[in-house]
């Protein structure tokens, strides 16, 4: 089973319209699993995570969470600004924002690269929710200086849903793109995964589960 962008999408709808699961606990399932995932990968040190507004920045702040909950060190890196969020992104903005787990806000282009090289600097892993599968046009600055930084990095690199900077439905680069060593992709392979060239970007994928319901997924899978 494998999903394009489209039917991620009307997953989620149908998920939350006609089964009455609510989008914040769609985003609490898939920021848990990436989580617990990450842990059992093997985590000695700190995280850094680093959140776009969008829906997989959502993910990265629960990821966040659950991390702390756990005893990890993690901080998290916001690269907008936050009364730009919105839905899910927004409501779990807030909850983190509540806790006492480092959280520095960059919303503009103004940092240097040797900037951006030390707010990553110190960390065993870097989460990379910058941005999910709705991603179409060319990633534009910061965020293709951000991505550049994040490869610069001796850091494992752990990327929620699809590796930012690839093309959901044909594996396409869209301009810089994280490299990844852990891909943790939601509910089925993307399509874009079936691109040979994507492979060396994905690292090795795992498919995390999100509480939607089997009746659902067995309806995509008919589909596909």
């Amino acid at each position: 089973m494998f999903l394009t962008r489209t039917q991620v999408r009307e997953l989620d709808r149908r998920a939350i319209q006609n089964y009455g699961v609510p989008g914040e606990v769609l985003m609490e399932n898939a920021g848990r699993g990436a989580a617990e995932l990450l842990l059992a990968l093997g985590v000695h040190g700190r995280v850094v995570v680093c959140c776009g507004k969008g829906n997989n920045g959502g993910d990265g702040f629960v990821i966040a969470r659950h991390l702390d909950l756990r005893s990890v060190p993690v901080r998290v890196l916001l690269f907008a600004k936050p009364e730009t969020l919105t839905g899910e992104a927004a409501i779990n903005y807030r909850v983190l924002s509540a806790t006492k787990i480092p959280l520095r806000v960059i919303d503009d282009a103004s940092m240097t690269k040797a900037d951006l090289d030390a707010e990553l600097a110190g960390g065993e892993w870097i989460v990379d929710a910058l941005f999910g599968t709705g991603l179409t046009g060319c990633v534009r600055p910061p965020f293709d200086g951000v991505i550049a930084a994040i490869n610069r990095s001796p850091a494992r690199v752990f990327a929620v849903d699809i590796p930012s900077g690839l093309d959901c439905d044909t594996g396409a680069p869209l301009g810089e793109i994280v490299q990844a060593e852990h891909t943790a992709t939601f509910v089925a392979v993307k399509k874009g995964f079936l691109n040979p060239d994507a492979s060396r970007r994905l690292g090795k994928v795992h498919v995390v589960d999100i509480g939607a319901p089997r009746a659902l997924l067995e309806q995509f899978l008919q589909a596909t």
